[in-house]
């Protein structure tokens, strides 16, 4: 087995985590208790613990979101697509992010019933997901 990335993310209730992440998403049902789901997302775990505190949104995408990047423009738009197609709800609309660039991306944010924040993005040049060092921007403007 490669190495896996986990995520632990908090949520109100399993039904409507199932119906985003497994019905909208596509993500798998691992282990289930009363007070946590694990899913895979694209073979990544993620672990969902309801919690009891009220959960509230976040002002702006900073500093907490988590998502995929594709390693295909057309993987990135099917997802996309399903995204649409499963009526899931859009926290920022997709757009092209450094066009011409060598840090250009294509990136959709989507915000699950608990208000967790999800970045899905594809980048022109693989380089950049972890090189391009010459560049300082790093997504939107605060």
């Amino acid at each position: 087995m490669s190495t896996i990335f986990h995520l632990s993310f908090p949520i109100e209730n399993i039904a409507d985590t199932k119906r985003f992440y497994v019905e909208g998403l596509g993500c798998e049902v691992g282990r289930e208790g009363k007070g946590s789901l694990i899913l895979n997302l694209q073979g990544h775990q993620l672990v969902a613990h309801i919690v009891r505190e009220p959960l509230t949104p976040q002002r702006g995408i900073y500093p907490h979101h988590f998502g995929l990047t594709f390693a295909t423009e057309a993987a990135w738009e099917d997802f996309l697509q399903r995204a649409k197609d499963n009526g899931l709800t859009f926290y920022q609309q997709p757009k092209h992010r450094f066009k011409g660039e060598r840090i250009e991306h294509r990136t959709f944010f989507l915000e699950d019933p608990f208000h967790n924040l999800l970045e899905f993005k594809y980048y022109v040049y693989p380089s950049a997901v972890f090189g391009e060092l010459q560049y300082s921007q790093v997504g939107d403007a605060h």
